[in-house]
């Protein structure tokens, strides 16, 4: 697998698993809501709902594979998948933690310092 591929996999369930604080920095962004409210809104989903869009991120990275798996690989079948079932682990364990490190950066970096620049949290 290319580093492309991984980034096919992963790009729209790290945007799902970071809406928590993404959601206020485009409302403030498009103009929609006031920077109090985005700050307030952040610290909401932020703080109580983070494993919630965690967990969603989660769902959505298996979906993920398993389209991928199942469109780019041709793989269908369980007999299939049992042929190569070590190709499939090693691409599940690689893609988990290529999804992990791809939302440390992009939430606690990106989307982290988009919002500090905006004053809706502070650095």
């Amino acid at each position: 697998m290319r580093v492309k591929e991984f980034f096919k996999i992963s790009a729209i369930p790290i945007l799902v698993a970071s809406l928590c604080c993404l959601s206020p920095v485009v409302l403030v962004l498009t103009g929609l809501a006031t920077a109090s409210f985005g700050a307030s809104l952040a610290d909401t989903l932020y703080g109580d709902y983070k494993w919630l869009f965690r967990f969603v991120g989660l769902i959505a990275l298996t979906i993920s594979f398993i389209l991928y798996l199942r469109r780019q690989k041709n793989i269908c079948t369980i007999d299939e998948a049992k042929k190569r079932r070590n190709e499939i682990i090693n691409m599940a364990a690689i893609i988990l933690i290529a999804g992990i490190v791809g939302y440390i950066v992009f939430l606690y970096g990106v989307v982290h310092y988009i919002g500090a620049f905006f004053e809706l949290w502070a650095y």
